[in-house]
């Protein structure tokens, strides 16, 4: 049996113009993920990312910390099956359609627009973010421009089958570490346990930052073993935005 691990990037710049970066509190997560690796692990055979930026660059850490500690990292595979939801166009786009449709949505938006500016502006955004992702996954609001839900969850249990299924040039009992995000990990988890597909948005509002779930497979069989674990970070490093 071969061990998939599923690394959630470090903290990103969320609410900033470019927030596909790892802001320092993400760059100190990513290298503790890398710590906890290189002391868990005799080997890594296998890595993947999907083309973001701050997952890339939460496996730079990782590989840093590796070569650092003397053990060796494999080249890193990109994958854009491993990509987050297409977040810009969902609140770019499908937001201010639904913003239309439903005055308590609209109410949401505005509460979070006022508070944008506040500490706690996080748990408005939540609010908001919520109600909008349902009505993306149930497709209540749609545009030819936005990844559907149910293009996103195809294109992900794709990724997760490239990964996990034999492969003439993979041999068994490996190690296969991917560095991803919250939005496919819900999904993977989904997935494995035969959840209905709404549950897979359930389960990415739960994903922390930097952290690891843990999958064992082989012969054409995946278990879930450990979802969300940080116990390597430190409480002041977990979050989840």
């Amino acid at each position: 049996m071969s061990t998939l691990l599923l690394v959630r990037h470090g903290q990103a710049r969320a609410f900033e113009a470019d927030s596909d970066r790892l802001t320092p509190r993400g760059e100190e997560q990513a290298a503790k993920v890398g710590e906890f690796l290189a002391q868990a692990l005799e080997s890594v055979e296998v890595v993947f990312s999907g083309t973001l930026k701050r997952q890339r660059g939460t496996a730079e850490f990782v590989k840093r910390v590796f070569e650092a500690a003397g053990k060796p990292f494999p080249g890193l595979e990109v994958d854009p099956g491993w990509n987050e939801y297409d977040v810009d166009g969902i609140l770019g786009k499908l937001m201010p359609e639904l913003s239309q449709r439903s005055p308590r949505f609209a109410a949401l938006t505005e509460e979070f627009r006022e508070k944008a500016a506040e500490p706690d502006r996080n748990r408005y955004f939540q609010r908001m973010f919520e109600v909008l992702m349902d009505a993306w996954g149930n497709g209540e609001v749609v545009h030819d421009g936005v990844e559907s839900f149910a293009s996103f969850r195809e294109r992900v249990v794709g990724a997760l089958r490239r990964v996990t299924l034999p492969s003439p040039t993979r041999r068994g009992n490996q190690r296969v570490v991917v560095f991803t995000s919250g939005g496919p990990i819900g999904t993977c988890v989904q997935e494995i346990l035969g959840a209905p597909a709404e549950a897979a948005l359930r389960l990415n509002f739960r994903v922390k930052n930097a952290s690891i779930t843990e999958m064992t497979f082989g012969s054409n069989r995946i278990s879930l073993d450990s979802f969300n674990g940080v116990e390597h970070l430190a409480p002041a490093l977990r979050t989840f935005r």
